[in-house]
């Protein structure tokens, strides 16, 4: 089981970063043969990509939701996770192109991703007594008092009283 931080607890990193959230839904459940490729690609290429910190990738966290699988990454650049996804050495690109000769346009199973550039200082994090989770888990993870105590302190805003 995953180290519990006791107390509140937030997430620092130097720069932008970028938030991707990918995704899919099973359409049609029975159909396993159509979706299962495409389910067991990802861990695949999170190996990959946790052996590889030159690819600009920081780190994931995995959610079962209501209309399927989610898998938030976060990434150095948006250059950096297109470079990752077009390089024909890694395996994004074949799950790709895999994907779409199996599936294509036919609705069996639904995918979706969503990009999200984040200037540096322009977000805010708090866990409390939890284990590292999210942007914790792939940048450093420390104590709230070294950003301060309230959301508007940790973005860098100052309170209005």
């Amino acid at each position: 089981m995953a180290r519990v931080f006791n107390g509140r607890m937030t997430a620092d990193i130097e720069g932008d970063f970028v938030v991707f959230l990918i995704g899919m839904r099973f359409n049609k459940p029975w159909k396993v043969h159509k979706w299962w490729a495409v389910f067991t690609a990802m861990p695949r290429m999170l190996k990959v990509l946790y052996r590889r910190p030159e690819t600009g990738f920081l780190g994931a966290t995995f959610a079962i939701t209501a209309t399927g699988p989610l898998l938030v990454q976060y990434w150095r650049s948006a250059e950096q996770l297109e470079a990752f996804a077009r390089d024909a050495s890694m395996p994004h690109n074949p799950a790709w192109k895999s994907f779409n000769r199996a599936i294509g346009g036919n609705g069996d199973v639904g995918i979706w991703h969503e990009t999200y550039q984040v200037p540096a200082g322009k977000y805010e994090t708090v866990y409390g007594n939890m284990p590292r989770v999210g942007l914790a888990k792939a940048a450093e993870h420390v104590p709230v008092a070294r950003k301060g105590d309230s959301a508007a302190q940790r973005r860098g805003v100052a309170t209005v009283k």
